[in-house]
């Protein structure tokens, strides 16, 4: 069967750790069943350069009509000063809502010959496996009503509205649970249902869900505050942490620095059912920013965006051998000393292009050893 894979590199340092990738596909398309095509466009700031929008109509046409998406980075101060719907961020909005990509799953997973890099003692992190899923489409960044309003006596409020549907919940609920089953069946549910309402329908909906369809997995709740504090206290007891979507923005970003470099952490965000594929709506992009200071100069470091198609290969099409070929070629990559910058410590870096050579080399070894095994 074939795959299509639409590619949208996007600005800043997108396209350099997006070159790798077709390298990367036509050494997976010796050793799979199925044949993944790349279908390369524009996003972001980019796209606005092109089409004069950051996700013209063309684009999401073929977004919907993809087994999958991988998306490098949007942005750079080229664009900051265009009116806000054209602006890059607006490309990649536009991708999650029009997708309906309700659930973000950020891993948090250091590698033991990285270990050192994290601000936290080795034998606290390393080993390191969570997996935070956070919901993505609701909450109190997208709550109605919204806005900055002028009083009768002078003065100004600002309002945010956190709302969730039981609907909402249970459904990224669903997806943690689901997971959680293939990996140590544990999942914490973070909230504030002490002091929120919507946490405490959050609270209740997650616990319903659990009791009825989800016994065999083990789940706690936490609140919100108390996770930040225990992902730096003592981070390996957490498998799969569930949460909303401002919690979830919170808890990732401190558990991404668990790691050592956001040039590590790749991240998935999947819908519901495309009804042209039969396959959840899912994107895959690094965690990290378009590093504009850094693009063209070949030292940002490719491994985000190669891990990112281990998910994809994990999460869209259930390849879980040819997922860990592609992670056990980036660990061994590194500990062979192939480290850009970011991650060299006292090594000498390697260039953008090197270590995706180094990783790709790996990646084409392993598939060779499990096609002959």
């Amino acid at each position: 069967m074939n795959a299509d894979i639409l590619l949208l590199p996007g600005d800043g340092i997108g396209p350099e750790i997006s070159a790798a990738l077709p390298r990367l596909f036509e050494a997976l398309n010796k050793y799979s069943d199925i044949t993944f095509r790349l279908i390369e466009d524009y996003v972001g700031g980019a796209a606005y350069d092109a089409y004069g929008s950051p996700c013209p109509d063309s684009v999401m046409e073929k977004a919907q009509k993809a087994d999958a998406i991988l998306l490098g980075c949007v942005g750079g101060p080229k664009w900051e000063n265009l009116p806000f719907d054209k602006r890059p961020e607006r490309g990649l909005l536009r991708l999650r809502k029009d997708l309906d990509l309700f659930g973000n799953l950020r891993p948090a997973l250091c590698f033991s010959v990285l270990a050192e890099d994290s601000t936290l003692k080795r034998d606290i992190i390393a080993g390191l496996d969570i997996l935070i899923v956070r919901e993505l489409t609701g909450g109190v960044y997208f709550g109605e009503p919204r806005g900055v309003f002028d009083n009768p006596d002078g003065s100004r409020t600002g309002l945010d509205t956190q709302i969730y549907t039981s609907g909402e919940i249970r459904r990224v609920a669903h997806l943690a649970f689901d997971i959680a089953k293939k990996r140590r069946a544990e999942v914490t549910s973070c909230d504030k249902a002490n002091v929120m309402q919507s946490g405490v329908l959050w609270r209740e909906e997650v616990s319903g869900l659990h009791k009825s369809e989800y016994a065999n997995v083990s789940l706690r709740h936490m609140y919100a505050d108390n996770a930040a504090m225990q992902l730096v206290r003592n981070p390996k007891q957490f498998d799969v942490i569930l949460t909303d979507n401002l919690f979830g923005d919170i808890l990732s970003d401190v558990a991404a620095m668990l790691t050592g470099s956001l040039g590590m952490l790749p991240s998935a965000s999947l819908g519901g059912a495309n009804a042209h594929t039969g396959r959840r709506f899912a994107m895959y992009e690094p965690v990290h920013g378009s590093a504009p200071d850094i693009a063209g100069q070949n030292i940002a470091n490719p491994c985000a965006m190669i891990l990112s198609v281990a998910m994809m290969l994990r999460y869209s099409f259930n390849m879980q051998e040819a997922a860990e070929a592609i992670e056990n070629a980036v660990e061994s990559a590194i500990a062979d000393g192939a480290r850009t910058a970011d991650i060299c410590g006292a090594v000498k870096p390697v260039s953008g292009r090197e270590m995706s050579d180094e990783i790709i080399k790996r990646f084409k070894e392993n598939l060779q050893k499990k096609a002959a095994a």
